[in-house]
């Protein structure tokens, strides 16, 4: 049984290889970009927009008040990237329906390189918002002893994102293989729409792990100008 598509080698050189993963992941991501130029073609800014357009934008208000839920003031500041963890993970999940496909978030490498994705996102956010020295000094808060067990935090959390989609994907799939083996009828029919169900709820978790961890990151620590604010008050 084939653990991954990573194992599933379509072209290779020497080193360099092209594998499903690789394959899967850029498929999968043409045909984001290809449907969201489509979907966002004909939007308008005047008071007439259609239903495509209030629906759309129904869904977006939905996810910025999520992510302003979390602790992000700015939401539409991160909407762009938390957005896209969401549609790409909640994507490769359904896709599973396509014969042939397989997701890429079932593999190691993949959902190693989206928790990568988040790991510098958290600096980034956080140096713009506090400044690469607050930022910095955030580390050794509450006192420099601190220093290495923020950085192993940020270390191993990093790791247990990339582990916890890996597993819960790829066990998802790995069930349903199982299954086509042993009752190649119904019943995967249903498993393949529960591991669905699964994987968005994962792609749900991991967009919201990572918010967490870019507020956690971007928090702006300005306790004298809130005490002034309450005094003039």
């Amino acid at each position: 049984m084939r653990l991954s598509s990573d194992q599933m080698i379509f072209w290779q050189h020497g080193l360099v290889k092209l594998n499903g993963t690789i394959a899967f992941t850029w498929a999968l991501m043409l045909v984001l970009a290809i449907g969201s130029k489509l979907v966002t073609r004909k939007l308008s800014v005047g008071l007439e927009r259609s239903r495509w357009q209030n629906l759309l934008e129904i869904i977006v208000a939905a996810i910025e008040k999520q992510i302003e839920d979390v602790g992000l003031s700015q939401p539409e500041k991160y909407l762009g990237f938390l957005g896209t963890l969401f549609i790409f993970i909640a994507a490769a999940s359904l896709s599973t329906v396509i014969p042939g496909y397989e997701p890429p978030t079932g593999s190691l490498s993949t959902t190693a390189a989206l928790a990568l994705c988040v790991f510098v996102a958290v600096p980034f956010f956080g140096i713009e918002e506090q400044g690469l020295g607050e930022y910095l000094k955030s580390y050794t808060k509450p006192t420099f002893i601190m220093l290495p067990f923020n950085v192993i935090s940020e270390l191993s959390r990093t790791l247990a994102l990339a582990v916890r989609l890996f597993g819960n994907m790829m066990s998802g799939a790995m069930l349903v293989g199982i299954l086509l083996t042993i009752t190649p009828f119904l019943f995967p029919i249903f498993m393949t729409l529960l591991g669905q169900l699964t994987g968005m709820v994962q792609a749900y978790i991991f967009s919201i792990l990572a918010a967490v961890y870019i507020a956690a990151g971007t928090r702006a620590r300005r306790p004298k100008a809130k005490s002034q604010q309450g005094v003039k008050a």
